[in-house]
C-alpha cells in the first residue's frame, strides 16, 4: 500500500459517485493490495422483453426444457445467452 485512503462520509450516492471519479486509487494501492473476491448473492439487472416465436419453438423448447427439468424460459435465456457470445 501506498498511502491510506480516508473514506469522508457521504450524505448520499451522488456524493460518494463524485468522490470515487476524482480518485485514482494507483496513488493510493499496489496490485498485490488487490484481493480477488466472488458476490455469490449478486444477481444481474434484468429486462423484461417481448419477443414473438413460432409456436413450434416454444413447443420444442417446452418439451427440452421439461426433459432437463427445468422452467423453459430458463432455457430459452441459456439459449440466447450462448447465441450472444459466439463468434
Amino acid at each position: 500500500m501506498k498511502k491510506p485512503l480516508k473514506l469522508p462520509k457521504f450524505k448520499n450516492e451522488d456524493e460518494e459517485r463524485e468522490f470515487w471519479a476524482k480518485i485514482d486509487l494507483g496513488d493510493y494501492l499496489e496490485p498485490k493490495d488487490f484481493k480477488h473476491i466472488i458476490f455469490p448473492n449478486l444477481k444481474p439487472t434484468t429486462q423484461s422483453i417481448s419477443i414473438r416465436i413460432p409456436l413450434y419453438i416454444v413447443d420444442q423448447v417446452k418439451s427440452k426444457a421439461n426433459r432437463l427439468n427445468i422452467p423453459y424460459q430458463s432455457l430459452m435465456k441459456q439459449y440466447i445467452a450462448k447465441g450472444a457470445w459466439e463468434k
